[in-house]
């Protein structure tokens, strides 16, 4: 039996739980071969253009470019609806929701068992419920202009430089896996979320996953205090352009966002492997699941402790959060029109041509789309 009281942390939320890797791996190469014509090609809406209104949402920045794909495909097919996004991060986007500022909720982190509870105060009894919409990669992003290759690191490495116990760009423990390699006696400077970001929680759970005796720190959605001497900047523009302005820095990031900067090839078993959205597809499609508070909730719990170098395992799943139920019914109409085509085969192909995510299996967006139609009114 699963258990129902989701710990806190490191959850994911996600219906489709027995992908296989050749499933994940396919939606990424032949995303529109595996559409259903039928359901992408009326996702916007059932109603066809015919509905009025805005549809407010604020949170993850990692969701930033994605959302303008969002925005500007919903809006072809609905023009009388403005959906507004503010980028705020993450936890101030769940916040806004359950404060009842946003309509809806961008998260790269699963909301907790708290919030939740919340949530019915606004969305009735059964509360809000998360909704998987954006896999990406999180990339471990530098700025060391004198190095082109991509630096390999394995977990602990990454682990120890983010804890401040390797300070140098030419330690041994990096030099010893780049052979052959360049590498600068430049500081490094740590750059991290100021603020509460679903990102951060993310890469604290690989972090403790898989360099545990390095990193005891459960994953969290704040940097944990006792790193001292490190750099912070407000959500993901602002980590970045940290980086790109300090040489030597180092920092963690929706890999969307991270430009020319420099990335680091993480240690998979006997191999490095490169960020990509069909690695992380892989990754996400052998989590497991732990089940979830409200019907039609999505979770899983994801293993970054695989061995298979055909996975990236620093990878974030973000969700929308949406009420299961609204107080009024041009209000429920909206946000499932908009919930409906971000989940599509049209809209997850938007997102990955502008932001380089994976898409969402066909399986996976077909339970989405379920659950977003069983939204309902008060």
């Amino acid at each position: 039996m699963l258990d129902h009281h989701r710990p806190e942390g490191n959850l994911v939320k996600i219906s489709r739980v027995g992908a296989t890797v050749a499933a994940a791996t396919a939606l990424v190469l032949g995303l529109s071969a595996c559409s259903n014509s039928s359901q992408s090609g009326a996702t916007a809406s059932k109603s066809s253009g015919t509905l009025t209104g805005t549809l407010s949402g604020g949170g993850s920045s990692a969701q930033e470019s994605a959302m303008t794909a969002w925005t500007d495909g919903f809006k072809g097919a609905q023009p009388g609806v403005a959906v507004q996004y503010n980028p705020v991060g993450s936890g101030a986007g769940r916040t806004g929701f359950l404060n009842g500022q946003y309509m809806f909720a961008g998260s790269d982190a699963a909301l907790k068992a708290d919030e939740w509870e919340k949530s019915k105060s606004i969305c009735g009894t059964d509360g809000a419920i998360n909704i998987p919409v954006y896999i990406s990669p999180i990339a471990v992003a530098y700025n060391l202009p004198s190095v082109k290759e991509n630096i390999k690191m394995d977990a602990d490495t990454i682990a120890k430089v983010f804890a401040g116990k390797i300070t140098t760009w030419n330690d041994p423990a990096i030099a010893d896996q780049n052979s052959g390699v360049t590498l600068p006696s430049t500081k490094i400077t740590v750059v991290h979320r100021a603020d509460d970001s679903g990102t951060t929680q993310n890469f604290t759970d690989y972090l403790n996953q898989a360099a545990p005796s390095t990193w005891s720190d459960k994953a969290a959605q704040t940097w944990p205090a006792k790193y001292t001497g490190q750099e912070s900047a407000q959500q993901t523009t602002g980590v970045v352009s940290l980086t790109q302005s300090t040489e030597g820095a180092i920092t963690y990031a929706d890999a969307s966002a991270v430009g020319s900067l420099g990335t680091v090839a993480v240690k998979v078993g006997d191999n490095y492997v490169k960020y990509s959205p069909e690695a992380s597809a892989k990754t996400v499609a052998a989590a497991k699941k732990v089940g979830g508070e409200a019907p039609g909730d999505m979770a899983v719990k994801i293993d970054r402790t695989s061995k298979d170098s055909s996975t990236y395992p620093v990878v974030l799943l973000s969700y929308q959060v949406f009420c299961t139920t609204y107080k009024d019914k041009a209000t429920a109409d909206v946000a499932k029109a908009f919930g409906t085509y971000v989940v599509s085969a049209d809209g997850q192909k938007a997102a990955h041509d502008a932001a380089g995510s994976a898409p969402l299996d066909p399986a996976t967006q077909k339970e989405a789309a379920a659950a977003i139609a069983a939204i309902k009114s008060a």
